[in-house]
């Protein structure tokens, strides 16, 4: 169990639900499970648990990784496709990043589904007294974005107490689709950016570098978000080497990251999946991801029919969702998730897509549609759910790379009523 940390080492930071048709968020979402089922190394799990515990016996020492080490035990897998798209999000999040000696603030996308930090493509990179070009090319191919530049190290600054010296970052000279940001603050497993500078291997992450430079004690990240029926709210939190216990009730259930690819390379774990107490189980002992980047509640194709079916729902024309009647919806059960050794309840209100936005989602008003979906593949794919932002804005979630695990627990809005 992490202790509580200081406040100043939270960033706050702006959900933001772009206007986007309910086809489309559900064809964003199905595309990024997709590209996350295809996996990034083709010498599978094995080379992956190999670099990682490599890895993590450096980081006890609080040494770098070695690159060649990494190049070889890896076996320097790159494909352009391998990069997950944050650009594909319905809901993305993003917060001030200040870059430099004294730090220009620029506007970053916050993604645990990506690792590379990178910036100029609205604002252009200001270079300060701590800005060294490496001169090498950096590329990172997103589903429908990307973005190529030069790597360069500089001071990043998260917050007062989170200052970075010589962070990897890279500087634009050609971005596609990042129109309304200034660039990406990557915060997913640093496997994801090997092949992206060239020489291949990994790029510490801005997280990697936090913990080897001594501003926090346990390489994890802490996410809160809370309820909301805003489109632009400032309302999520991120703490860093730490959690923050104001932001969740009771314990944190760790579990490791799942043995199962492709979801053991990302932040994978292993749940079941049951409709009402006693009712239908939708997943047993299955292999999936948590994923900020996905908007819905994703779930194999048989779980989803299993789900269909005992709720009565009706799939939407317009829309491409499960809707509900008002009468259904009064008899609509709660979803449990057997994580570890805990069950999370997902209440009937949090199942449902927030009644007051129906209208940004292309959805009749007082139209009831639930957000579980479907994945798009069967169970048994070794990805067979996605518990997305629907399901993280009721529970708090840490990403801890140190032990190799997820954290997952109650929220003082697990039980909200606000959709």
């Amino acid at each position: 169990m992490s202790s509580p940390v200081v406040v100043d080492s939270s960033i706050r930071f702006t959900a933001h639900l772009k206007g986007l048709h309910a086809k489309d968020i559900l064809a964003r979402d199905q595309a990024r499970a997709h590209k996350f089922l295809a996996g990034l190394h083709p010498h599978g799990p094995a080379a992956f648990h190999e670099a990682r515990r490599a890895r993590r016996h450096h980081h006890a020492h609080h040494h770098h990784q070695d690159a060649d080490v990494a190049a070889q035990t890896m076996g320097a897998a790159s494909n352009s496709g391998k990069s997950i798209d944050v650009t594909d999000a319905a809901v993305e999040y993003s917060t001030s990043v200040g870059v430099g000696t004294p730090p220009a603030q620029y506007d970053l996308l916050i993604d645990t589904g990506s690792s590379n930090t990178w910036l100029g493509a609205k604002k252009k990179y200001v270079k300060t007294s701590s800005s060294h070009s490496t001169g090498k090319k950096v590329t990172v191919s997103y589903g429908t974005g990307s973005f190529t530049g030069t790597e360069y190290t500089d001071t990043v600054t998260l917050a007062p107490n989170l200052v970075i010296q010589n962070q990897s970052i890279g500087v634009a000279s050609s971005t596609q689709d990042f129109n309304d940001v200034d660039g990406i603050l990557g915060i997913g497993p640093v496997d994801l950016t090997e092949g992206t500078v060239a020489g291949n291997a990994p790029v510490p992450t801005v997280t990697d570098n936090l913990y080897a430079q001594g501003s926090i004690t346990t390489e994890s990240i802490g996410i809160s978000f809370e309820p909301t029926t805003g489109t632009n709210v400032a309302n999520g939190t991120m703490t860093f080497g730490g959690v923050d216990s104001s932001k969740y009730t009771g314990e944190i259930t760790y579990v490791p990251i799942t043995r199962t690819s492709p979801a053991s390379q990302y932040w994978g774990i292993d749940q079941d999946l049951t409709y009402g107490k006693s009712g239908a189980k939708l997943l047993s002992g299955a292999p999936g991801i948590v994923d900020t980047g996905t908007t819905l509640l994703l779930i194999a194709t048989d779980a989803f029919e299993a789900y269909q079916k005992a709720t009565g729902a009706t799939m939407d024309q317009s829309t491409g969702l499960l809707t509900l009647t008002e009468s259904q919806f009064t008899k609509l059960q709660s979803l449990y998730f057997a994580i570890g050794g805990t069950t999370f309840e997902l209440t009937p209100n949090a199942q449902i897509w927030p009644r007051s936005l129906n209208s940004t989602i292309g959805g009749e008003e007082g139209k009831i549609y639930l957000v579980t979906s479907d994945l798009g593949s069967p169970s048994g794919s070794g990805l067979d759910f996605i518990d997305g932002f629907a399901f993280l804005q009721r529970f708090y979630s840490v990403y801890d790379t140190t032990n190799s695990q997820v954290g997952i627990a109650n929220t003082p809005w697990t039980d909200a009523t606000t959709n």
